[in-house]
């Protein structure tokens, strides 16, 4: 599997990496060795490129990446976690924390402060096991987007700079606060959630060409846009950006489904490879959570995609020209 360096730095990502999301029992329990088994799975498919964050799963997700990872030599593969929230303990009450089916042992605080941020990473380090992180982000700060930009940043610059990380960036779905960002820092790599794939384009004007422009990379994350683009054909029940997909969205989507199967290739195919056409985007990451989910998106992502296809999209009016 190809890599690619992130910005300016030397950090390198495969073009697909692993999303650590589902591993913290995003919506259903996950096991032990279930998690494991897909990390493997992974691996074996080449797959060099992990990230996670706190928020999955309060821990979990970290955890169960960690233990992975650390039984790799540490100079074979690139590690990406978050900051933004702190993991602060609770009585769980018998309770579990929402879409993360796991014990609410922990509660989250949002917090884009200096010291904030230097305590998340030095918790990540110690519920990983790792020596240092390879890619920090600032997560999900839409509604905390001043605090990210005038506090949270510069802590990360700071630990760039003291070589405690490699790469830094911001991870969102707002591309045009991501854009905010990529103006107004000296950002390696942006995360952009579901909004650049085969439904969303919406960054095409704006962020993407900033990025290029600045020597910023962009990570695909959600290209499957939580489930929609996942399957050759949507069932009645798919989700989009984690709600139910109306009745128009599914027609889109079954139009371009057949348009994808004109060609030979059937829909998540194409929706992992529309991202990487831009010449801004390092890689996709792909949520997983077992083996065989792994297996079939490596399989899928390894067919050759017609160059064909894209025009035949835009002309019957489901894609944007780039």
């Amino acid at each position: 599997m190809r890599g690619k360096r992130l910005g300016k730095t030397d950090v390198e990502i495969t073009e697909v990496g692993f999303g650590g999301g589902p591993l913290g029992g995003l919506f259903q329990e996950v096991a032990e060795d279930t998690a494991a088994e897909a990390l493997e799975a992974a691996w074996a498919g080449g797959v060099r490129y992990f990230d996670t964050a706190p928020h999955y799963g309060i821990g979990q997700s970290e955890r169960r990446v960690g233990a992975f990872l650390r039984t790799l030599p540490r100079d074979t593969f690139t590690f990406s976690t978050k900051v933004g929230r702190l993991l602060v303990p609770q009585d769980p009450a018998g309770g579990l924390d929402g879409a993360f089916k796991v014990p609410a042992t922990h509660r989250r605080v949002w917090d884009f402060t200096r010291d904030g941020i230097r305590r998340s990473v030095e918790d990540s380090l110690g519920r990983t096991g790792l020596d240092r992180i390879d890619v920090l982000y600032l997560h999900d700060a839409e509604d905390h987007f001043e605090d990210a930009l005038r506090e949270g940043f510069p802590a990360l610059a700071e630990l760039r700079a003291e070589g405690v990380v490699g790469a830094v960036g911001a991870g969102m779905h707002d591309d045009a606060k991501l854009s905010t960002l990529v103006r107004e820092t000296d950002t390696d790599v942006v995360m952009l959630s579901g909004r650049w794939t085969l439904l969303e384009q919406r960054a095409r004007t704006g962020l993407l060409p900033l990025c290029a422009a600045r020597g910023v990379s962009v990570v695909a994350a959600s290209v499957f846009n939580s489930g929609v683009l996942a399957a050759p054909q949507p069932p009645a029940d798919a989700s989009y950006d984690y709600a139910p997909a109306t009745p128009g969205l599914l027609q889109r989507v079954r139009r371009i489904a057949e348009v994808c199967e004109a060609h030979g290739v059937n829909l998540p195919q194409a929706a992992m490879a529309f991202p990487l056409r831009h010449p801004a985007v390092a890689g996709i990451v792909l949520g997983m959570r077992t083996a065989a989910e792994v297996r079939t998106n490596l399989s899928g992502f390894g067919v050759d995609v017609p160059d064909a296809l894209w025009p035949d999209l835009r002309a019957a009016g489901l894609i944007l020209d780039l």
